[in-house]
């Protein structure tokens, strides 16, 4: 477990290294993998500790050196983002709360579906778009949207643009910022921060939640 830990922060410290590693190693198959990993933290229900933020801020700051072309990457990776989320709001118009009986499971837990309820109370339709910038929630908003609170339509047009402001965003800021020398010095510390800000609202939800 300790040494699972230690390769999992040295890879969280050091991402840049190892997707520019990867890339070299991998070749054009790159563009798959990142489809694969935003495609699975965005499309299903218990994936949501996938890396998504940090790593399409990474890989914008790579395709910068001249690794990967940075429309194709950002035009993939958009679409990987759109159809996990429509994939994860399909399963939830089909299985919707019997996926979550298993009070024992540790992903799908009724407490998960209910506080991702609350959000979606709270934010509206809006929540399909702020959910993008939130761990977790951005994997639990379209499963709770297909279970009745949007029609189809509704649902697939604020999430293209949820999309394309997340990714679209994340990989121009890594594209631009992410190779300043002050930046790439100290880049395995923004990586880390980056991961700390975007659950930030899942702490505090978590602790008003034992505080109340």
């Amino acid at each position: 477990m300790a040494e699972s830990f230690s390769v999992a922060l040295d890879i969280v410290l050091h991402l840049d290294r190892y997707l520019l590693n990867w890339t070299s190693q991998y070749g054009v198959w790159i563009y798959a993998i990142l489809f694969c990993v935003i495609f699975a933290e965005t499309g299903l229900v218990v994936t949501p500790f996938l890396p998504g933020d940090s790593l399409l801020f990474v890989a914008g700051s790579v395709a910068a050196l001249g690794e990967m072309d940075i429309e194709v990457l950002t035009a993939m990776l958009f679409v990987a983002a759109v159809l996990g989320n429509v994939v994860n709001y399909e399963v939830g118009r089909v299985l919707g709360r019997r996926m979550f009986r298993d009070r024992s499971s540790r992903w799908l837990h009724p407490a998960h579906l209910e506080s991702t309820h609350l959000f979606f109370e709270r934010w509206g339709p809006s929540a399909v778009i702020v959910a993008r910038f939130v761990p977790f929630l951005r994997t639990y908003v379209p499963f709770v949207a297909g279970i009745g609170a949007m029609t189809r339509a509704r649902y697939l047009s604020f999430t293209v643009i949820g999309a394309a402001l997340w990714v679209g965003g994340l990989t121009t800021l890594g594209y631009f910022f992410g190779n300043i020398p002050i930046v790439k010095k100290y880049l395995g510390v923004l990586v880390v921060a980056i991961i700390f800000v975007s659950l930030l609202p899942v702490v505090i939800a978590w602790w008003r939640g034992r505080s109340a």
